[in-house]
C-alpha cells in the first residue's frame, strides 16, 4: 500500500480537478496556494530538512470543506471513494492522459527555456488540468490587451506547448529581441538564404502592427494547443 502521504498528494490533484483550478480549491479550503504547492511538491521543511507532510487535522479539514466523507483523502484513488450519499462507490481519480500544467506570467514564459527545468509547484500562478498528448513543457498563460480581438479577449487563458512548431496560420507566443513578450498569430512568408523561415506575428486586431523576423529578432517560445474562455 501506497504511503498516506502520497495519498493525499494524489487527492489534492483530484480537488484541484474537481475545482477547476489551484486558485478555486484554495478559496475553497481556506488554504493559501503556496501551501497546496508545498504539499502537491513535498518540499523540503527549510528547519527540519523534511519534506512537508499534510497533518491529519488538516486532512479532515480540508475533506470537510471540500464536502467529502471523513477518510477520503487517506483512500487511494485506485481503491474507489468512501461510500458517498445514496450507496454510491465513486472513484475520484485524475483521467488517464491529463496532466497538470503551470498557469505562469508573460515574465516567466518568456524565460521559459531558461527556467523550465528549475520550475517549482510553488512557482506558478496556479496549475491546470491538460492533456497529456502535450509535452512536459507545456504552460498555461493570460491573454493581456485587446490585439487579438476579437478572438482573444483580455482574460482568456491559452495553453502554449514548445514543442510544437507552427505552422501558417497557428497562434504563438514569442518574445522580440528587447526581451518583450506577445501572442499573435504567425504567417510564414519565405526562406532566407540560410535557409531560416520569415514570418510574421500578425495582430488579429488591425489597430496594433505587425513584426516580421527579417526585420527584427523574434524568438518563438511556443505553439497555442488549446484556448479557454469564461462565460458569465
Amino acid at each position: 500500500m501506497q504511503p498516506i502521504d502520497v495519498t493525499r498528494r494524489e487527492k489534492l490533484g483530484l480537488l484541484i480537478k474537481e475545482a477547476g483550478s489551484q486558485a478555486a480549491l484554495s478559496d475553497t479550503i481556506g488554504k493559501a496556494p503556496a501551501q497546496i504547492s508545498q504539499w502537491l511538491n513535498a518540499s523540503l521543511n527549510s528547519k527540519t530538512g523534511k519534506p512537508r507532510v499534510m497533518s491529519n487535522a488538516v486532512a479532515r479539514e480540508i475533506e470537510a470543506k471540500a464536502g467529502k466523507p471523513e477518510g477520503w483523502m487517506d483512500v487511494p484513488a485506485e481503491s474507489g471513494d468512501l461510500s458517498m450519499p445514496g450507496g454510491s462507490n465513486v472513484e475520484f481519480k485524475l483521467p488517464k492522459g491529463s496532466r497538470l500544467i503551470p498557469h505562469i506570467s508573460y515574465v516567466q514564459a518568456g524565460a521559459w527555456t531558461e527556467i523550465a527545468n528549475s520550475f517549482q509547484l510553488s512557482d506558478a500562478y496556479d496549475w491546470l488540468i491538460s492533456s497529456d498528448a502535450h509535452s512536459v513543457e507545456t504552460f498555461a498563460l493570460t491573454v493581456r490587451g485587446n490585439s487579438m480581438e476579437p478572438d482573444f479577449r483580455d482574460g482568456d487563458l491559452i495553453i502554449i506547448d514548445p514543442s510544437v512548431r507552427p505552422r501558417p496560420g497557428s497562434f504563438v507566443f514569442a518574445k522580440n529581441g528587447r526581451e518583450e513578450a506577445t501572442f499573435k498569430k504567425y504567417r510564414h512568408r519565405s526562406v532566407d538564404v540560410l535557409g531560416n523561415d520569415i514570418f510574421e506575428l500578425v495582430p488579429l486586431n488591425d489597430d496594433y502592427p505587425t513584426m516580421r523576423s527579417d526585420e527584427q529578432a523574434i524568438e518563438i517560445i511556443g505553439t497555442m494547443v488549446e484556448h479557454r474562455r469564461t462565460y458569465r
